[in-house]
């Protein structure tokens, strides 16, 4: 019988997104295939978040293509990114707590591709005047990340609804947390 790896990978996804210090014979289990059968396919728990990471670069790239970040108002593009991620947002999140993916020089060059085009897309909207100057595009392409996570958690655990992901996290970053006459009359 093959093994689809694809099919495994997506278990292996959901699983440690909502558990993430599922072990290896609880990912088989949930894939319905034999702990050996999950060795063959990946040597290890390191080889596997290396497997899944690769889904996620790819699912994000994808996500990005899709949100056509260099058309029209930058703050249309993120709404449309925010949107597009939301289906790998878990999986993501799930990386973004996998410290040997960003550590070393084994780090997977897709994320500093994501990163650079994130950060273009900040930039093009500073530019514009759409967007404060004086948070960098780096910065608010870390603040996008750390959103997403808790955004998909906080979905995950039944704390948010699905259908307000894409608003919340969008709203809280280009809003800000201050109420806008709160925001104007310290302006004042």
């Amino acid at each position: 019988m093959a093994v689809d790896r694809d099919h495994v990978l997506r278990t292996a996804a959901a699983l440690l997104t909502r558990k993430s210090t599922a072990t290896m014979d609880e990912v088989a289990k949930a894939a319905g295939i034999s702990r050996a059968t999950l060795h063959r396919q990946f040597a290890g728990r390191d080889a596997l978040v290396r497997a899944l990471e690769s889904l996620g670069i790819a699912e994000c790239e994808a996500a990005l293509d899709a949100a056509r970040p260099d058309e029209g108002p930058a703050a249309d593009a993120v709404r449309r990114l925010v949107q597009e991620v939301e289906p790998s947002a878990a999986l993501l999140a799930f990386l973004y707590t996998e410290n040997q993916l960003f550590e070393g020089e084994e780090q997977n060059a897709g994320w500093t591709r994501i990163d650079d085009r994130i950060a273009d897309l900040f930039r093009r909207g500073q530019a514009a005047g759409e967007f404060r100057i004086d948070l960098s595009p780096v910065w608010l392409t870390e603040a996008l990340y750390g959103l997403l996570g808790s955004g998909a958690w906080a979905v995950a655990e039944g704390r948010v609804a699905p259908k307000d992901f894409t608003h919340m996290i969008v709203e809280l970053l280009l809003g800000g947390a201050l109420r806008q006459h709160t925001a104007q009359r310290e302006e004042s």
